[in-house]
């Protein structure tokens, strides 16, 4: 019987089998592995309302591209919200900063603009726009109400308008410059508390450039028509300004041109392009006239001017300021005096009617200049602008004799110039102090000195009288009368035809004959001083003659 001998080997090998559990142990590490670093960031979302939100649909976009998708949508806790958690692509984590944007994009139909329709087959999903803030990675963020109708960091300027009444411009109107659309109308919301209406629009480059401190905002929505001595005129924007709104904007005539301006700064957006020409200056400087006479025809909207100049407008006048000091004055001290307070009228300069720039730096340059004049005698007047209506108006001027030393004031916070009367009651005040010089003069005195001269010119008139009255005075006409024929026959006597006349003539003759050898004479001796005693003639002297041979 054979008997089987086991074979012995020395150490121990691996069974196959255990490749295939330890391959599946690779191959899972490998997934987890490729899992964890291909994975995308998980980030929150929220919103206002689920409206086009649907866990496992809807998706995130960027540049069209599906870079996300929305995991789960549910409630805030205080249910005032709605939050969205979304699973995004490895490739987005540089995209996802602290300002970066998000929103739902559906199918949108308004009077502005029509956008969103490929929503009405593919279903709403979520626009991303990356922010540029410097830390990336962020996971949670909150998305806008509305799409924006312009990128965030698109090149261009964005300001804000201010209205008081513009309901006719909404959220997309375009925004235009001399009929050609260069921006939107980004946002329009009504502020409560200041009761008015905050617009944000936005300029598209390279038109921002025409945006300056000069420039004026007005509602190009509807129709203008103005009826003046021209005729009727009638100013109408594009036909969708006209149906659908819009703004405009643009440097008002003869304003010379201003300084840039950054972005988020503010304008006045004025109901008509007719507004922007009544004021079309952006900077000024308040200060406050006060008078204690009555401001009757004084209207707020009334001119400033300085010697004929315009400078500014009456703003209004401060009734409420003064009742409202007034009461205080009486509750601090039980009075408010006898003669009553000086009605303050509030007055805007503005610099840019003196062809200054339209800036700040002017403003205070203005005030400079007031607070200089007032002690040379820079003073305001109300002034009577229109006899028939009884307007006035405030006039600025010096008066350096009649003002006198004075500086500037301050009333409620506004500075204060001091004020004097007008023409008229310059002249009043005059008469008043010829009038009250005339009653301290010594009347009685004055009076009586008179009295005693005219008695004295009576008394002078009465001796004047006796005279005439006297026989010796009445024959001084007839002597006086025969003292001139006496004096006419002597005249008589030396006329050209009487021989008195001709024996003088002929005297006169025979003189000037006499004169004139006298005058003869007297040359003669000049020359030969021996003419007087040798004569004036000499016979020759004797030539001698030649000897002969």
């Amino acid at each position: 019987m054979n008997t089987a001998q086991p074979e012995v080997r020395e150490g121990r090998s691996l069974n196959p089998v255990w490749f295939i559990p330890v391959l599946a142990l690779a191959l899972g590490a490998y997934m987890v592995v490729h899992t964890w670093l291909t994975e995308g960031p998980e980030i929150t979302i929220a919103f206002d309302t689920a409206e086009g939100l649907e866990a496992g649909k809807t998706k995130i976009k960027y540049r069209n591209v599906e870079v996300g998708l929305i995991t789960e949508v549910e409630l805030t806790d205080d249910y005032q919200g709605v939050l969205a958690r979304a699973k995004m692509d490895i490739a987005t984590k540089p995209l996802l900063r602290e300002d970066t944007r998000f929103w739902v994009v559906t199918a949108r139909i308004g009077l502005g603009a029509v956008s969103g329709l490929d929503t009405l087959l593919s279903g709403a999903y979520i626009q991303l726009e990356p922010g540029n803030a410097k830390k990336a990675g962020a996971d949670e963020f909150v998305a806008l109400p509305r799409p924006p109708l312009t990128p965030e960091h698109a090149p261009g300027l964005r300001l804000r308008l201010l209205s008081q009444n513009s309901p006719s411009v909404t959220t997309g109107d375009p925004v235009l410059y001399k009929g050609y659309r260069v921006g939107r109308v980004e946002s329009a919301d009504f502020d409560v508390e200041e009761e008015r209406m905050r617009y944000q629009i936005f300029i598209d480059a390279p038109f921002h450039e025409l945006v300056d401190s000069a420039v004026r905002f007005w509602n190009a929505s509807g129709v203008s028509v103005i009826a003046d001595a021209e005729g009727v005129k009638l100013r109408t924007s594009s036909l969708d300004t006209v149906l659908l709104g819009g703004i405009a904007f643009g440097r008002p005539p003869d304003v010379p041109e201003g300084q840039p301006v950054e972005a988020g700064s503010e304008f006045q957006l004025y109901d008509t392009y007719e507004e922007t020409l009544e004021d079309p200056f952006r900077h000024g400087a308040y200060v406050v006239v006060r008078f204690n006479q009555s401001i009757k025809g004084l209207l707020p909207g009334a001119p400033v001017e300085y010697r004929g100049i315009r400078m500014g407008r009456v703003e209004r006048i401060l009734i409420r300021e003064l009742i409202a000091e007034r009461t205080d004055t009486l509750e601090r001290y039980g009075s408010i005096g006898s003669e009553g307070q000086p009605v303050p009228v509030l007055l805007y300069i503005e610099p840019g009617r003196f062809t200054l720039p339209d800036t700040p730096e002017s403003v205070d340059l203005m005030r400079r200049i007031f607070a200089s004049g007032v002690p040379s005698g820079l003073r305001a007047s109300m002034e009577t602008g229109n006899l028939l209506t009884g307007a006035k108006y405030i006039g600025f001027d010096y008066y350096p004799e009649e003002a006198g030393k004075a500086e500037m004031g301050e009333w409620q916070g506004y500075p204060v110039i001091p004020v004097i009367g007008s023409g008229v009651e310059q002249i009043m005040v005059k008469i008043n102090a010829i009038l009250e010089q005339v009653s301290s003069a010594p009347i009685e005195q004055t009076i009586a000195n008179t009295n005693a001269a005219v008695q004295q010119l009576e008394r002078a008139l009465e001796s004047l009288d006796a005279i005439l009255r006297t026989d010796a005075t009445k024959a001084l006409p007839a002597e006086l009368e025969a003292t001139m024929a006496e004096m006419r026959k002597t005249m008589q006597g030396l006329s050209p035809d009487s021989e008195l006349y001709q024996n003088l003539n002929a005297s006169m003759r025979q003189l000037n004959r006499t004169m004139a050898n006298l005058e003869d004479l007297t040359s003669t001796l000049s020359d030969k001083p021996n003419a007087a005693v040798f004569g004036s003639k000499l016979p020759p002297d004797p030539q001698p003659e030649a000897s002969r041979q």
